[in-house]
């Protein structure tokens, strides 16, 4: 008897706006992977990533304040600190 796995789609570790989870663990993005993407995407270039997670931060904010009408918390350290620490 022959078995078939069923193809799961493989899905980039990116944001599903408006929430940020990533789309394809679901955790807050950016997740473990995506960052790791980021550092070796920005490997020599650390204040271009943190500008550009600077950009998304701003964007993530005012995305997260529209679905409640509420200001999200302060999303530093989600977006930000863990690329200037290293």
């Amino acid at each position: 008897m022959t078995y078939y796995r069923r193809r799961r789609h493989v899905t980039e570790h990116n944001p599903a706006r408006p929430s940020w989870r990533c789309r394809a663990c679901g955790r807050f993005w950016p997740c473990s992977a995506a960052k790791l993407l980021l550092l070796a995407t920005y490997r020599d270039r650390r204040t271009a990533l943190i500008d550009h997670l600077e950009g998304l931060q701003a964007q993530a904010t005012e995305e997260m304040a529209g679905q409640n009408g509420n200001r999200p918390p302060d999303l530093t350290d989600r977006f930000t600190a863990w690329a200037q620490a290293g």
